[in-house]
């Protein structure tokens, strides 16, 4: 077994000419280029899928290699997850070949292999460069084809940066490096995520509401933290996916995450010194008012240095945990505390400040100077209620969320049932 490191980007086909000459600012062996074929398998029930597992046969050159990816995570845009290849001779499926502990409880093998059936393709030629940078060796990979399922099919140009020696955060930094160009996008979906799309029917994807946070008992607070950031990113990737393939709306939702993170930072500020992530709110300032401009185009936005350098900033944030050279011994001890105790106190927080607001009645001009109060705070609501039952808290953070999209809306004549509404549910957590 090994364990990808990885970066995904996206190139855009006007910066294909020049990328080459980047990877030669560093001392990197070249190899040739290949030309890959990748079959993807799947069940009819989607057992791969439903277990978070990828399996593919590669050819390249005559020779094969099956390869099975099982669950791993994903840090701020980094990738890490468990692959196991093994040679064989020809095109043909041998579960067994693989180790046996590998697999699902109770999974049975033999049934399995021969539910298994062609799902869909992807054949492209890889291009490698091997360069070192700082104290590691990074493996850039360059590919350039299309995955095709049946009649459906899309292009490939994307580049991967590996970790094949050394320290993550070199791969970071030769990341970074690369973006200075622009014609690069931090890439959500992988080939296979693309090539299980087609199969399914290519049916467009839909816009996402923010959810709330959850999170597995017993969590700490700094895991909470990242988790926030982590749910912003992937809200932030999904919607700029959607607005790259056409939805202007979804240019909302990248907003909508970005507001997230900052809210995030807010929430952990105690913990947190606003110094831990001046670079990372810098980043997302110089984004803001770009995104806002009703006449920004995706195509330019989404592939230009700066905007790769906010997700960049952040990945980077999150994988080295920047924050902790900044906070002392006591802050450390309460980021390692109960997440669950730290969200009772700031809901108290949060819903007392959302109280204080709107206790009384207020003109249609208050209730316009209050809206991005509100928009904080049903933010929070969002990332700190994830310990109790959705029974509770989605009336709770429902009402809020209606009188925000009111005023948002400027439905004026909502203000005050939406208002008596959101007031009315009862507190569902610890005091």
């Amino acid at each position: 077994m090994s364990v990808e490191i990885e970066l995904k980007f996206i190139v855009s086909p006007t910066a294909v000419d020049t990328l080459f000459e980047r990877f030669a600012a560093w001392p990197n062996e070249h190899v040739a280029p290949q030309q890959l074929t990748n079959i993807y398998y799947e069940t009819a029930d989607n057992f791969m899928r439903n277990h978070d597992m990828g399996l593919r046969i590669r050819g390249c050159d005559g020779k094969y290699e099956m390869t099975l990816k099982t669950a791993g995570s994903v840090i701020g845009g980094l990738h890490q997850r468990p692959e196991y290849n093994v040679a064989i001779a020809k095109p043909t499926l041998g579960l067994k070949k693989f180790p046996a502990d590998i697999w699902p409880e109770g999974c049975k093998l033999l049934p399995l292999q021969k539910a298994l059936q062609p799902l869909f393709r992807t054949d492209f030629v890889r291009e490698k460069w091997v360069v070192t940078y700082g104290n590691s060796e990074v493996e850039i990979g360059f590919d350039q084809g299309e995955v095709r399922a049946g009649e459906d099919s899309e292009a490939i140009c994307e580049l991967e940066l590996e970790l094949k020696s050394g320290e993550t955060a070199d791969l970071l930094a030769l990341a970074a490096k690369l973006a200075e160009q622009g014609g690069l996008r931090q890439g959500s979906l992988s080939k296979a995520a693309r090539g299980y799309h087609l199969a399914q029917g290519n049916v467009p994807r839909e816009r996402q509401p923010l959810k709330v946070l959850k999170l597995a008992a017993k969590s700490t607070v700094e895991q909470g933290m990242v988790a926030a950031c982590e749910q912003a990113l992937s809200h932030w990737q999904y919607h700029e996916e959607l607005w790259l393939r056409g939805d202007q709306q979804a240019r909302h939702g990248v907003i909508e995450a970005i507001a997230l993170i900052r809210q995030a930072l807010v929430l952990f500020g105690g913990l947190v010194p606003r110094k831990a992530s001046t670079d990372l709110r810098a980043c997302l300032t110089a984004l803001e008012p770009l995104l806002e401009a009703k006449t920004t185009e995706p195509q330019v936005l989404c592939y230009s240095p700066e905007y790769l350098q906010g997700k960049l900033v952040l990945t980077s944030w999150l994988v080295t945990a920047a924050w902790r050279p900044f906070i002392d011994s006591k802050a450390q001890v309460k980021l390692g505390g109960s997440f669950k105790r730290f969200c009772d106190i700031m809901l108290a927080r949060c819903v007392a400040e959302l109280k204080a607001a709107f206790a009384q009645k207020l003109s249609e001009d208050d209730y316009q100077e209050q809206l991005p109060r509100l928009t904080r705070q049903v933010l929070s609501l969002l990332l700190l209620s994830g310990a109790y039952p959705d029974s509770e808290t989605e009336p709770y953070i429902a009402g809020w969320r209606e009188l925000q999209s009111a005023v948002a809306e400027n439905r004026q004549g909502w203000y005050e049932s939406c208002r008596k509404q959101a007031l009315s549910h009862a507190s569902f957590w610890l005091s």
